[in-house]
């Protein structure tokens, strides 16, 4: 039985499969156009979105309460995202997902001088530093917007579980140390470094 962490990246990678193999354009386009419209909305809240987050998801990440579960939380998040990072761009052309395109290695390959670097680190830093998810989607929209510009694709199954094990106070640590990796880890060694 695999963990609700896992569950929740796998629906992502589903949901995300699903839009790129679909041969229905023009729904895809609007899909997607609705998905942008959800970033900063919290799950539930725009019906619109209701068949996107709920159709087919795993029953234990259903929320039981009034408010959404953290499964909801880490799929909406990761999936409305998506969206925004995939505005203006075919899906089957150039998808925003890319398995194995983590966040701290997606957010380096942004970098290309040193002013690059302390004005992405600062906002990565905001980014990773937020304390509920609805903090963390609205930091880091701004990383996304970048990455969208830069086509540079991301991991959103790996971040949906990302966001899921960022809500327990020991997860969170633990997602920020692997971000944290994976940021310096793709760093590029200078021309005077390797001299």
């Amino acid at each position: 039985m695999s963990s609700p962490a896992v569950e929740v990246s796998n629906f992502v990678a589903s949901r995300l499969y699903s839009l790129a193999s679909s041969n229905n354009e023009a729904a895809v386009r609007a899909t997607l156009a609705r998905m942008r419209r959800g970033v900063g909305r919290a799950p539930g809240e725009m019906p619109e979105l209701w068949e996107v987050l709920f159709a087919g998801a795993p029953e234990k990440l259903a929320g039981k309460e009034d408010y959404p579960s953290r499964g909801e939380w880490a799929a909406y998040t990761a999936l409305t995202l998506f969206g925004l990072h995939q505005q203006g761009k075919d899906i089957k052309q150039k998808s925003m997902h890319k398995t194995g395109e983590g966040l701290g290695l997606a957010v380096r390959k942004l970098i290309k001088n040193l002013e690059d670097e302390q004005r992405i680190k600062r906002r990565f830093d905001i980014a990773a530093t937020s304390d509920t998810p609805d903090e963390f989607a609205h930091h880091v929209r701004g990383l996304i917007q970048l990455l969208r510009a830069a086509d540079i694709p991301l991991d959103y199954a790996q971040l949906a579980q990302d966001l899921y094990r960022f809500q327990f106070s020991d997860g969170r640590d633990r997602v920020r140390l692997t971000w944290g990796r994976d940021f310096y880890r793709s760093q590029q060694p200078s021309k005077t470094q390797e001299a």
